[in-house]
């Protein structure tokens, strides 16, 4: 494991800041992208190697609004909402087999735009679908950045804080929004992954109020959160499976990780062959959000060194 500089001295931050999502995507094009078996829907921008952006559960290619267009000066981007979220393919739920088909509803991605290979950063959930890929997928996933989730590996040993209780009020805040797709309920979901309320814009909420308040998305939402169907068996990779992850990899933390704190994100980090870390100082579940310059410096900097 490399260990990446976190002092105070580092990459500038913009909290507080006022920039609207139409502004922070100005430039960017929203694609529905049709391959074999899915369609995915796709924020786009920018030209050079592929890195493909996927968000956390419940949520939407929006959670990088503030990141597209900044990656966009070196990688051809594209923030997709996975499979089962958004406006990307819902049907043909399986519990059981969630994790690798949003893997391959990627690889469908790929083969739909003639892509060989392309760069990975999954949060939270996406992180399990980004590692799913690096193990399944060699030859097709360049480097992964694995921001804010670790569910996707059994650890062998505990943490002083396991997060059992905070991942079930996240449950609780999600299946709630679900059944009340109101302003007051996206807002107490979406304050759950940041480390200061005011992060929270009102324009993001409207996002997510409109998409939980859609029928077919909410129908898929409540199978997700196991409201309506088994949330399935998602035990993940063994830490002897992990030790031998074939690709380059970033585990990019924050010290105010719900239920998961600095120390997770330094044991991951240890079990991956070679793996950088970074840890980001005053932020949630949502890094790339509260701090978009910090994150986007740290990411460009992991997949061109």
């Amino acid at each position: 494991m490399r260990q990446v500089s976190t002092t105070g001295d580092g990459p500038s931050t913009s909290s507080g800041r006022a920039e609207s999502l139409y502004l922070d995507l100005l430039g960017s094009q929203t694609r529905f992208i049709r391959g074999k078996r899915f369609t995915t829907r796709a924020i786009e921008a920018g030209s050079g190697d592929p890195l493909v952006l996927i968000h956390g559960v419940g949520n939407s290619a929006e959670c990088f609004a503030r990141n597209i267009m900044r990656l966009a000066r070196r990688f051809h981007v594209y923030a997709v909402d996975a499979l089962y979220h958004g406006y990307s393919t819902k049907n043909g739920y399986d519990a059981d087999r969630r994790v690798p088909l949003q893997a391959e509803a990627v690889i469908d991605l790929l083969d739909a735009e003639g892509l060989r290979w392309a760069h990975v950063e999954g949060e939270s959930m996406g992180a399990g679908i980004a590692f799913e890929l690096a193990m399944r997928y060699p030859d097709r996933t360049g480097k992964i950045i694995l921001n804010s989730g670790s569910y996707y590996v059994r650890f062998e040993r505990s943490f002083a804080e396991s997060g059992g209780g905070v991942v079930q009020l996240l449950m609780q805040l999600c299946r709630s929004s679900i059944t009340d797709p109101s302003r007051a309920a996206q807002r107490a979901r979406l304050e759950y992954f940041v480390a200061q309320p005011d992060r929270i814009t009102d324009e993001i909420i409207d996002v997510y109020r409109k998409l939980y308040a859609d029928p077919e998305i909410n129908a898929s939402m409540q199978r997700v959160f196991g409201m309506t169907a088994e949330r399935g068996n998602l035990a993940g990779w063994s830490e002897a499976e992990a030790r031998k992850l074939p690709v380059p990899s970033l585990v990019l933390w924050s010290d105010h990780n719900g239920g998961q704190s600095p120390e997770v994100g330094e044991y991951l980090a240890s079990l991956l062959p070679g793996a950088q870390h970074y840890l980001m100082q005053d932020a949630g579940h949502w890094p790339q959000w509260e701090h978009p310059e910090e994150h986007d410096e740290v990411v460009t900097k992991f997949l061109t060194d």
